[in-house]
């Protein structure tokens, strides 16, 4: 991903899909959020050699699409595509990074740390301009070779044309983003279509959650899905200075660092800590601003500990304030392995989470578990009361995070994964299986 120019003229394709109009329902788009099964891929057992093998020199190429770009600075995919290029650089992979740019002008290509960046100017803003930008991406990762990843399936209409040219896609299929509150009807439905779509049209799956695996086979059969987790460092000391400008001690806060959005549960979660003093602040990090009706409420049922900081982008930052929290409050209802709450269990958090099945497949005895603004005061009085509870959390998430969730497992299985298709048959010609067994036309 010599630079060309593309024609930004409409695309018809687009249109026709009923792109606007999906885009007019829900508010700008924002970064996806990112347990590993060892499922067996449904071809060639030896290719999984492949990961390990001497191969030509520039066998092993990968394209990456469906982020901002690299270095991360907007969410999970951006993070964990960084951890993922620069591992496979250094285990001697060609690897190709596509990065959407604001403003008009050429394709223009450079090197970053031994990356290829593809960098793609858009001056659509918004979720339009997302779209725009995964088309453009599309059409220039088509013309390469070796193998591609699509991070997200929201724009899975446009994997027809790998499936058209024979080029392996794997796709990892992130959350259930149609199932998300913020969306109006028709972005629903596009995400909806998309979902389906990226599971018919990809070569092979992605699921970083059994449970999302178990929802993807309610489309297609369970041998084109691999369950591979999102990773996080071990975080074992950070610096605690950083608390002075915060007015913090360490062990004297909890902390929520989430979206702003209902179902993240803040406004649960602000309340519930707000019922009763409780002897310390309640640390929020997000953007909050005024003129936004939930966001509003959720300022209004502050009490005076609950202190919103703003959104935090320097990551020894974050870390700092994440690892000398007494707790760490999860409150988000939908998706799959989440990269706050693995980043948590890398940070030896005590936490209390959301009572669903996403959240206790990552956090496990971990955590402590609420369901509603009650339940959540309730266990709230419990972990700032109980001492010894908290130290037992805090070992427990440090090793579900050492068995599960270190980046050299996640990227060596993601490597192994990729290796297989370098070698795979024209991807036109393997099947991808539905649900009943029967085969996708190439």
């Amino acid at each position: 991903m010599s630079p060309t120019r593309l024609r930004s003229r409409p695309n018809p394709m687009l249109a026709a899909a009923g792109v606007q109009l999906a885009l007019a329902a829900g508010p700008a788009d924002t970064p996806p959020e990112p347990v590993s099964t060892g499922t067996v891929l449904p071809f060639k057992p030896h290719l999984f050699e492949a990961a390990n093998a001497v191969q030509p020199l520039g066998a092993k190429k990968l394209r990456i699409l469906g982020i901002r770009g690299i270095p991360a600075a907007h969410g999970g995919f951006e993070t964990f595509t960084e951890y993922l290029a620069l591992y496979l650089v250094k285990h001697g992979w060609d690897v190709t990074v596509y990065c959407q740019e604001d403003g008009d002008g050429a394709v223009c290509e450079d090197m970053w740390q031994g990356i290829r960046r593809v960098r793609i100017p858009v001056s659509t803003p918004g979720v339009a301009g997302t779209i725009v930008f995964d088309w453009r991406s599309t059409l220039h990762a088509i013309k390469e070779t070796g193998v591609a990843l699509t991070l997200g399936y929201n724009t899975a209409v446009f994997c027809a044309l790998y499936r058209l040219k024979g080029l392996p896609n794997v796709i990892s299929m992130d959350g259930i983003e149609w199932r998300r509150q913020k969306w109006g009807k028709l972005a629903k439905a596009w995400f909806w279509m998309n979902d389906w779509l990226g599971c018919w049209l990809g070569n092979h799956l992605i699921a970083d959650h059994p449970e999302i695996k178990r929802h993807l086979e309610t489309r297609v059969g369970g041998g084109k899905i691999t369950t591979i987790a999102y990773g996080a460092d071990a975080i074992t000391s950070a610096d605690a200075a950083v608390l002075d400008s915060y007015g913090l001690t360490p062990g004297n806060y909890a902390i929520l660092i989430a979206r702003p959005e209902p179902e993240n549960s803040i406004l649960e979660v602000v309340a519930a800590w707000s019922r009763e003093p409780r002897g310390m602040p309640l640390i929020v990090l997000g953007k909050y601003e005024e003129g936004h009706t939930y966001q509003d409420s959720v300022i209004a049922a502050a009490s005076g500990e609950v202190l919103f900081v703003g959104a935090v982008y320097d990551k020894p930052v974050v870390q700092a304030l994440r690892f000398f929290a007494r707790f760490y409050i999860h409150g988000h209802q939908v998706g799959g392995t989440n990269p706050s709450l693995v980043e948590s269990l890398g940070s030896g958090n005590a936490i209390l989470a959301h009572d669903n099945r996403f959240n206790r497949g990552v956090a496990g005895d971990g955590g402590v578990y609420f369901a509603g603004e009650s339940d959540c005061a309730d266990k709230m009085s419990l972990l700032l009361e109980d001492a010894p509870l908290i130290d037992c959390l805090k070992a427990a998430s440090r090793l579900r995070h050492r068995d599960r969730f270190t980046w050299d497992n996640v990227l060596k299985e993601y490597e192994t994964l990729l290796a297989g298709w370098i070698d795979a048959p024209d991807a036109s010609a393997v099947a991808a299986t539905t649900a009943s067994g029967a085969a996708l036309p190439p």
